[in-house]
């Protein structure tokens, strides 16, 4: 006879599965994905970039954007940077805008990105990250999705050249669907649960203003998150494209820095309420980690080859996010027990720094 720790525990996987399912259930009704093609924008774009300490990564970010004629001009944010990152946006045509230091409360890219959405010029502001790849096409495919919605966030294909780097990073992205569940679905989903892509996002200018700018993100790491569920709780249409086909993102040059640079903001912890936050750890470990640990110590019952066999679908679904897959892509559920750990420890332990910043908030 069973024990009732051990009715409880199978009661709990039952019900992480079952979350599991009704948040992927979502996957049957997506967004279209940004596409080259979009008729021609009518209204004139600015794209902001923020950055600091971006030299060795800045450059693809800014040719890809000279390349296209529908981007009218090109703010380049330096948050302080001690690198010649101002010098080489300023030579390869950006406009560059010094941030200055953050006021009290702020943290240093909602600050940059206030400070460009403030000096540009055009009706619709581009906010992409430093190590972003833009190709041609991209500013009036985002121009395009915004006729449709007041704020718009795209996902961009992964760069990993580390053999680490192709292995954990798709298990770290898995959390995020078994949390969050197809983000580019059109299933309703409550403000506090949104999840967004602060790597590129597009919004018109004078709307944002009128709302106060970035000041909703002023005090979080996860400024994305924050910005957008606070924009969502205002009543604006925010909504997530793939836009795999227009730009990538290259953002680690190892597996370690993989492990800590995503690691600060992997939980969400500075924007989600305890509670959610506990279930999230919970779901994970119970529907991703330890159906392999189990599988492994010969523990595993048929949930288990259930959930383990979900996993590969999952890792099959996503492998056109990734530009190079290879068998670490194919092996990486092998690191779902690590992408757990790392959930925790980011819950647990939230990061209060971010390039050399130390931030008290609170």
């Amino acid at each position: 006879m069973r024990s009732p720790a051990a009715r409880a525990f199978t009661a709990a996987r039952l019900l992480a599965s079952a979350a599991v399912l009704w948040r992927l259930s979502a996957g049957r009704h997506r967004r279209p994905p940004l596409a080259p093609g979009a008729s021609s924008p009518t209204v004139t774009i600015s794209v902001v970039v923020p950055a600091r300490n971006e030299e060795a990564r800045i450059g693809p970010c800014l040719l890809g954007l000279a390349d296209d004629a529908d981007i009218a001009e090109v703010v380049v944010v330096d948050d302080g940077s001690s690198d010649a990152t101002a010098e080489l946006a300023s030579r390869l045509g950006a406009r560059v805008l010094d941030a200055g230091p953050p006021p009290p409360g702020w943290v240093g890219k909602p600050w940059a990105l206030q400070r460009g959405l403030e000096a540009a010029t055009g009706e619709v502001v581009v906010s992409l990250d430093a190590d972003t790849r833009p190709r041609p096409g991209l500013g009036r495919a985002l121009a395009a999705a915004l006729e449709q919605a007041d704020f718009v966030t795209a996902g961009a294909r992964f760069q990993c050249h580390s053999p680490g780097e192709r292995w954990l990073h798709p298990a770290m992205l898995a959390t995020l669907v078994y949390r969050f569940g197809p983000p580019d679905s059109d299933r309703k989903v409550s403000p506090r649960r949104l999840l967004v892509n602060g790597q590129c996002t597009a919004v018109r200018r004078r709307e944002l203003l009128r709302q106060g700018g970035y000041r909703p993100a002023s005090g979080h790491l996860t400024d994305d998150a924050a910005q957008a569920r606070a924009l969502a709780r205002a009543g604006w249409r925010v909504v997530f494209h793939d836009g795999s086909q227009l730009i990538s993102v290259d953002m680690h040059d190892s597996v370690r820095e993989l492990w800590r640079e995503w690691g600060r903001s992997f939980a969400l912890a500075d924007v989600t309420d305890r509670g959610w936050l506990a279930a999230d750890v919970a779901l994970v470990w119970l529907a991703l980690g330890l159906p392999l640990i189990r599988f492994v110590l010969r523990r595993a019952d048929r949930l288990d080859a259930a959930l383990l066999a979900l996993r590969l679908a999952i890792l099959a679904a996503t492998a056109p996010s990734y530009e190079r897959r290879g068998a670490r892509y194919w092996l990486s559920p092998l690191a779902d027990p690590l992408a757990a750990v790392r959930l925790t420890l980011s819950a647990v332990r939230p990061t209060r720094s971010w390039r050399q910043r130390e931030y008290d908030l609170g």
